[in-house]
């Protein structure tokens, strides 16, 4: 039979007592593995990951301003440099929450191979083409945007502003951004199916009680991760095409109210790769341990 679908036997049959506890982690903890290159790798995207959460929330005074006053300054820069900030940071978080996922999976398929994805190189080359291109596609609106809107003088929507060009640029880059949530959404659900199956099937292998609390614990912590990515994204992009398209204003307040679900997902990635996260819960007490022994020294 082939390696990935013996995985379980190879966890626990094939290595010697000193290996055991090490696989055991890797399935368990994927995403925060002990291998130190793997881990590193992963470090680089959840940095990422964090740097787009830290800047959408960078983004959101200015789109609070933008919805409570009647500044046409606070309109022009909302609506050019702000919203595309905003949504460049959206993306790019769903990005590497996708990314992050493919790491787990590979971990557990292929426990003794380090794929290219998991190298800390690439992992550098796909964060930096992950961020080039969004830029380039969000470089698009924005300077139609100071080309042909700036200059307006009234108070009104954003798309209200759009000269046909950029209305048409608008749709296309909505349309693409739809394609890539789709891909997205799809990958991770089939990613976490395909991890699920070979978590059981190692299951199966050990009759341990300690082994399957773990497994069960690793189980609830993807159905997490699955669960926050839908709650947070899918109403939005279910909602936003309609917007896009559509002059009905009753698709304007439930975009608002899915934007709103989606800037939710900044807390809950914290607690979701970095709190779940026992190599990261490991650093942190080391540096209360060290921090409690420098007071008292």
């Amino acid at each position: 039979m082939a390696m990935e679908s013996t995985v379980s036997a190879t966890i626990f049959t094939t290595f010697p007592r000193d290996t055991f506890k090490p696989n055991m982690t890797n399935i368990t903890q994927a995403p925060c593995g002990p291998t130190e290159r793997v881990q590193s790798s992963v470090t680089v995207y959840m940095k990422n990951l964090a740097a787009a959460d830290f800047f959408l929330c960078l983004c959101l005074p200015l789109r609070i301003a933008h919805n409570a006053t009647y500044s046409i300054t606070i309109r022009n820069m909302y609506c050019s440099f702000g919203a595309t900030a905003f949504y460049l940071n959206m993306y790019a978080s769903i990005l590497f929450m996708d990314i992050i996922a493919a790491n787990r999976y590979l971990k557990i398929v292929r426990p003794l191979e380090t794929h290219a994805l998991q190298m800390v190189r690439t992992a550098r080359h796909i964060s930096i083409g992950t961020w080039l291109s969004l830029l380039a596609m969000s470089s698009v609106y924005l300077i139609l945007f100071l080309q042909t809107s700036w200059d307006h003088d009234q108070k009104l929507s954003c798309e209200s502003l759009h000269s046909h060009k950029l209305s048409v640029v608008y749709k296309i880059i909505h349309c693409v951004s739809f394609a890539v949530f789709a891909f997205v959404l799809m990958s991770l659900v089939f990613l976490y199916w395909k991890t699920l199956q070979k978590i059981l099937q190692a299951q199966l292998s050990t009759q341990t009680v300690s082994s399957h609390h773990k497994f069960n614990k690793s189980k609830r912590n993807m159905l997490v991760l699955v669960v926050v990515f839908c709650v947070c994204f899918v109403p939005y992009h279910l909602v936003r095409l309609p917007y896009v398209f559509s002059s009905d204003c009753t698709f304007n307040t439930l975009k608002e109210l899915t934007i709103l679900l989606s800037v939710l997902n900044v807390c809950f990635d914290p607690l979701i790769y970095f709190i779940f996260c026992k190599t990261f819960r490991d650093q942190l007490r080391k540096k209360d341990l060290q921090r409690s022994s420098e007071d008292k020294t």
